[in-house]
């Protein structure tokens, strides 16, 4: 399974995976882990930092697609207003779909008031080093509200795989807790002591 995880930064993406990876027995991949990991070598927007950051992901998304792990969660910023933002989409669900397995979308949504109290979050800051400069991160998430469409607008809330969910006032877990029963996704079976 293939579980998107989408909306405009800091809308509690990576906390809302996280607990529905703890349940599910799903694995999360934030998008955060391949950013931080071509950060380390390349400036962010420069061709090799695409590069290497979409070589990452394409390699964990078409292992785990291949393995015999439960699925992924992957969480992105998905620019509605891009159409190459689509065609992203559409090859990362690529090797799942070649599979039969299933391809489930999540879109977050939450004012911006409250996105910028997230964005000083300590999980946040603990698992994004990128994000620490708070006023370079607080000037990035208004600059790509001013730029992108990064909310839906309802346009795929007639699909049986998408589900989107206001969570300015709900916590992570409540919203796991919501995707879980949309979906019907498995509970992870916990080891039995011995």
């Amino acid at each position: 399974m293939l579980l998107f995880l989408v909306g405009p930064p800091a809308v509690g993406k990576m906390s809302v995976g996280q607990d529905i990876a703890e349940r599910t027995g799903l694995r999360l991949f934030h998008n955060h882990i391949s950013i931080e990991v071509a950060l380390r070598y390349f400036d962010y927007g420069t061709p090799a930092f695409y590069r290497l950051d979409g070589e990452i992901r394409r390699l964990v998304i078409e292992e785990v697609a291949a393995s015999d792990l439960p699925g992924l969660i992957f969480t992105f910023v998905w620019a509605f207003d891009m159409p190459q933002e689509q065609a992203f989409v559409d090859e990362c669900a690529r090797p799942f779909r070649e599979r039969g397995a299933r391809v489930l979308f999540v879109e977050l949504e939450a004012t911006q008031a409250e996105r910028l109290k997230r964005s000083e979050g300590a999980s946040r800051l603990a698992e994004k080093p990128s994000r620490r400069d708070l006023e370079a991160s607080r000037r990035g998430l208004l600059e790509l509200d001013a730029r992108h469409q990064l909310n839906s607008g309802g346009k795929f809330d007639t699909r049986p795989d998408y589900l989107r969910i206001n969570n300015t006032l709900l916590t992570p877990a409540e919203v796991a807790e919501r995707v879980i029963e949309h979906f019907h996704l498995p509970q992870a079976t916990e080891a039995k002591p011995t």
